[in-house]
């Protein structure tokens, strides 16, 4: 349960941070006018859509296996992701077609020293938040973690640019506040598009890496008694595996040691390899002669 309640945590600071930056930034994004400072206040209010969602999702897929559901709750961690990646899609089209309004008939602002601290101070909040989020999410393999912790990272170099809009436009570089919102909306939908490539590929049962499966060939290898496999399946289950296959084994052996053989491979497996959660072997006698 350690993993769930990390994850909680991480949402109630993304919700708790978030909320006083898009506060702050509102605030000055309507006394100064920036299109730049208003997409990234937007952007905050999307990243507390986020947070909430990550809790949501995260108390759903911590609810253990039922009658219903003999395998768990855990896609809804990749199905509430799925839903975050939609929103940050939705909102980066909506700044980008106000950022290109922007560029076309710019917007005159106010400049202010207020822009650079909010920047500031929303740099080094999701710095923190990043770091934070980032450790816990490759700690518990966490995707609706991993997500946000991206978010955070995208938030450092989205407010890093609108910090550099605002010195530029202090400058007489006007045009520069629309070129940095297009550049916020575009960075929302790139991250969104990714998001929800990773919810997708597990939604639809797509097996583990390359790397994972080598890692099990090589258990499998080290049992001379084992003359062939098939059948070889991965399945998502959450945020962990389900792998099933057949194995051949001499005919003239013994059920008891076939069996005695499959079930030490399956807790090996299950031992050696993180991301498996639960190995299931089908045991078949082959003839040797026949098969020589």
């Amino acid at each position: 349960m350690k993993r769930f309640e990390a994850a909680n945590r991480a949402s109630i600071l993304g919700v708790i941070g978030n909320l006083f930056l898009f506060i702050i930034k509102l605030v000055v994004a309507i006394f100064s006018s920036s299109q730049a400072m208003i997409a990234d206040a937007m952007n905050s209010a999307s990243d507390i859509l986020s947070s909430i969602m990550t809790y949501i999702g995260n108390k759903v897929a911590s609810v253990e296996a039922d009658d219903d559901h003999n395998l768990g709750h855990g896609k809804a961690e990749y199905i509430y992701s799925m839903l975050i990646s939609i929103t940050m899609i939705i909102l980066g089209g909506k700044i980008l077609t106000d950022s290109f309004c922007s560029l076309i008939k710019p917007v005159e602002y106010n400049f202010s020293i207020w822009l650079v601290v909010v920047c500031i101070i929303t740099i080094l909040i999701k710095l923190l938040l990043y770091l934070y989020t980032r450790r816990l999410g490759k700690k518990y393999n966490n995707l609706l973690v991993v997500a946000n912790s991206k978010d955070h990272r995208n938030d450092c170099v989205i407010t890093t640019f609108n910090l550099l809009s605002a010195i530029f436009y202090a400058w007489g570089f006007k045009f520069f506040d629309g070129v940095v919102g297009i550049g916020i909306s575009l960075w929302i939908i790139y991250t969104g598009i990714m998001i929800f490539k990773d919810s997708y590929d597990v939604l639809m049962d797509k097996t583990f890496s390359i790397e994972t499966k080598d890692k099990v060939m090589k258990i499998i290898d080290k049992y001379d008694e084992i003359k062939k496999i098939n059948h070889f399946n991965a399945t998502p289950v959450g945020y962990l595996y389900q792998v099933s296959f057949s194995i051949f084994v001499d005919g003239k052996m013994s059920t008891f040691d076939s069996h005695r053989i499959a079930n030490e491979l399956e807790r090996e497996i299950e031992r050696e390899v993180p991301e498996i959660y639960l190995t299931v072997i089908h045991v078949n006698p082959i003839d040797l002669k026949k098969d020589n």
